[in-house]
């Protein structure tokens, strides 16, 4: 059976393809998933730890079915994702004698939801949706979790891609996607294109275990195919955070997951009425707060924290990439919006401000992701390109720091046809080893970082100019490449390294000895060099 989680900051969503129906299915599990009424089954991304070294945990709905996620608990675990595969700055909770990383928290989160699937069913083929800012170890970090629990074979897809396919809307060909969820802002351009001749190839992204598996597919596939995007590290759950500092600034109320979750409705009220109250019942000071919030001054907290500056980054980031292959947005034929944020009103009247209404489609904001997924199993084929670049770290002597310089550069479409050469030799006598820090480089556009506030996870945007890099390999037992027998010496070159991006857009690496004649790494994913 072939299914497809949409992992979110806020919600998760696990469908699957009916072969009986030939249509998608969202699924319910039943103390997973949220249940309310007008809505898809979500399962909440909340997560507690009853006992951490015994991997004993709640996850979804029950969590706040048993009201744990409004106590200051270690325990007690909300907008994770956000901290997988980051730098995270601060703390991190000693559990029952270990301590407890957002990979641990997010691989008990998953685990629990695909063994649900694996109680009812095989589960033969999964799609993950995968946000367009995320780095290749939140990836990679992703197949370990499918591996632990033997699931054959693993797809990734862009979420905002994903979106474009899941809304069915084949005969409209330029989209754009504006996916606006709990942790993550991702705008992707899409073109979705007719039925291609049937071939034999490989459809979508297909892992088994960095094997790339080819597929005899009868089919003509359809295309999508990306023709530029943008993501950042801004969501609803910021939104949340600045409300919380709003209160605590006007009425002196302290931020607890408590009050973070009345934030939170009230943000959700104001998506549908002008003004949102809740009342706070302070346990132990005995005080009690009405908190009003209307939407005027929902809006200008937004502005204070330069929301729709931001906003404006990604989408002008978006069209400039289109711009230069010829299209403007009046080539757009629609806008789908994707995500719980985009329901905030301010939030659509800010993109009506660069698009006609009626272009601006939003009834699927919760399905599309995970539905849309499922068509790479339907034989949609999916030609995308790097939205990060891929360095070498060096000594900057002029600024006393270290510095990175490409070696792959961003907008280089994957897979590579070609791969990249690069020549080293030793620089010592007697030299037993080269070693070679590869890194992730984030772009100048948007990025934040990752750190603790008290016990909220939140973001902060990094200074202008200033990009995030996701080192590789810098590990003891992962930054020697090459183990060179005879030992090198200075005058010439030594090994070549070559260097490729492969289907699921994972970097690997290739060395061979000049001296030797011998390949000492062959085809090697970078983060995998230990």
């Amino acid at each position: 059976m072939v299914y497809a989680i949409d992992f979110g900051t806020s919600n998760t969503v696990v469908v699957r393809w009916n072969p009986v129906t030939q249509q998608s299915e969202t699924l319910t599990f039943p103390e997973l998933s949220l249940r309310m009424a007008g809505n898809p089954s979500l399962v909440p991304s909340l997560l507690y730890v009853e006992d951490a070294a015994q991997a004993q945990v709640l996850v979804g709905q029950v969590v706040r079915d048993r009201g744990l996620d409004l106590t200051s608990d270690p325990r007690f675990f909300r907008n994770f994702k956000r901290g997988i595969g980051a730098n995270v700055q601060g703390f991190l909770p000693e559990l029952d004698g270990r301590t407890v990383t957002f990979e641990q928290v997010g691989h008990w989160f998953l685990t629990t939801v695909i063994q649900e699937l694996q109680s009812t069913d095989s589960v033969d083929s999964l799609v993950f949706t995968v946000p367009v800012d995320s780095f290749e170890t939140y990836r990679l970090w992703l197949t370990h979790v499918c591996q632990s629990l033997q699931v054959s074979q693993v797809r990734m897809l862009d979420e905002p891609t994903a979106a474009a396919l899941g809304y069915g809307l084949e005969n409209q060909g330029t989209l754009l996607v504006v996916d606006f969820g709990g942790g993550t802002l991702d705008l992707s351009l899409v073109k979705l294109e007719g039925r291609r001749q049937a071939q034999t190839k490989p459809i979508g992204f297909l892992l088994k275990w960095g094997q790339k598996v080819l597929e005899d597919s009868t089919q003509r596939p359809k295309l999508a195919r990306v023709l530029a995007k943008a993501g950042q590290n801004l969501g609803g759950a910021d939104i949340d955070n600045w409300l919380i500092d709003y209160f605590a600034q006007t009425q002196s109320i302290a931020a607890t997951p408590l009050t973070l979750r009345l934030a939170e409705r009230l943000k959700i009220q104001l998506s549908q009425q002008t003004e949102a109250t809740e009342v706070y019942f302070n346990d132990e000071t005995f005080d009690s707060y009405e908190l009003l919030l209307d939407r005027d001054r929902f809006n200008t907290i937004l502005q204070e924290h330069q929301f729709f500056d931001r906003l404006n980054e990604s989408i002008t980031q978006v069209l400039q990439q289109a711009q230069r292959q010829g299209l403007e947005p009046a080539n757009i034929d629609a806008v789908l919006l994707v995500g719980g944020t985009t329901q905030i009103p301010a939030v659509r009247a800010w993109i009506e401000t660069y698009f006609p209404a009626e272009k601006i489609r939003s009834e699927k904001p919760f399905e599309a992701i995970a539905q849309g997924a499922l068509q790479l199993e339907q034989g949609t084929e999916v030609k995308d390109f790097l939205y990060h670049s891929y360095g070498i770290r060096y000594w900057d002597r002029r600024n006393n720091c270290h510095g990175w310089h490409p070696i792959v550069r961003q907008g280089q479409p994957y897979p590579m046809p070609q791969p990249i050469e690069l020549f080293l030799g030793a620089s010592i006598d007697n030299q037993p080893s080269i070693e070679l820090v590869i890194g992730e480089l984030g772009s100048e556009i948007g990025n934040t970082e990752v750190y603790f506030d008290g016990d909220r996870l939140i973001t902060r945007t990094l200074s202008a100019g200033k990009s995030t890099v996701q080192p590789l390999n810098d590990q003891a037992d992962a930054r020697t490449i090459a183990q060179l027998t005879p030992p090198g010496y200075p005058g010439g070159d030594r090994i070549k390294l070559l260097f490729r991006v492969d289907e699921s857009r994972f970097l690997r690496i290739t060395v061979e000895d000049l001296l030797t004649a011998q390949t000492l790494v062959n085809d090697r994913p970078v983060v995998q060099l230990s």
